[in-house]
């Protein structure tokens, strides 16, 4: 017998499997914890875009999260997709009755397709709901954008917003760069000042689902214990290595290989491909 820490996803069902719920297990697991699910809402979705959303009514999502912490607690709880107001007050009751430890929020507003995955009036309830309760959140720059109403156009406007949004919720910022403004360079804003954390371009169209990689992997090596800081530095070398298999899937902007360090009797193929 033996035991393992644990982390639950509370994020969106993407169908082709590339981000989102199924994002976040294959990343939970590659990363050494036991992942579950509260699933917020059903996309239909594929490489090309989002076609469809179907959400989980308040009641059901309520009664997924309890069920996990009731039996099985999470040691990290990361949040993707919400797409109202009522589901995330939900979750939000549900993490401080449960008070649910080392939180972290991607605020998912608009899917690397441009789709848009949350109501407006949705924002204001992340921002007085679920970022105080949150260890770190993880805008992207027109997340962070439209959270803190400044344009970012460099590095020293990503400081400057990050110091705002830290300020603002009371928690830690991780402002992911992206090649609009740097070759990947993250900043970590916490209340000892920022840290930026370096990454390498790779060339690499393939990158549906990077967000919900990146806030997983961060779960589940705080659930494992590691720092914040850590944690961070840790899921972007899986990250960037997922990139760097390049894994080519889908017509639009395919997955990464969540799973390229997988190896062993049960991933073996029958024949070469």
């Amino acid at each position: 017998m033996r035991t393992i820490r644990t982390a639950l996803s509370i994020a969106g069902s993407d169908s082709c499997g590339g981000a989102g719920i199924q994002a976040d297990i294959k990343t939970m697991t590659m990363n050494g914890v036991y992942a579950m699910s509260a699933i917020t809402a059903l996309t239909a979705q594929n490489t090309t875009g989002v076609s469809a959303i179907m959400e989980s009514t308040p009641e059901f999502l309520d009664r997924q999260i309890s069920m996990v912490f009731e039996d099985i607690r999470p040691n990290a709880v990361k949040i993707g997709m919400v797409s109202n107001s009522e589901l995330i007050k939900i979750i939000a009751a549900a993490l401080r009755f449960y008070k649910a430890e080392n939180i972290v929020v991607d605020p998912v507003m608009v899917a690397t397709s441009s789709a848009r995955l949350i109501k407006p009036d949705s924002v204001a309830a992340l921002e007085q709901e679920l970022f105080p309760l949150a260890a770190v959140i993880t805008p992207n720059i027109i997340e962070a954008e439209v959270l803190s109403g400044i344009t970012i156009s460099n590095e020293d406007d990503m400081i400057s917003c990050a110091e705002i949004l830290h300020k603002k919720y009371g928690c830690a910022v991780l402002l992911k760069g992206g090649h609009s403004i740097n070759d990947a360079n993250d900043l970590l804003y916490t209340d000892a000042g920022h840290t930026w954390f370096y990454g390498k371009r790779i060339d690499n169209p393939n990158t549906h689902g990077t967000g919900c990689t990146l806030s997983s992997a961060i779960a589940a090596n705080l659930a494992k214990g590691f720092s914040l800081e850590e944690s961070v530095g840790r899921a972007k070398e899986y990250i960037s290595r997922a990139l760097e298999a390049m894994l080519d899937l889908g017509s639009g902007s395919g997955p990464m290989d969540h799973a390229f360090d997988l190896t062993g009797k049960f991933s073996e193929y029958a024949e070469k491909i």
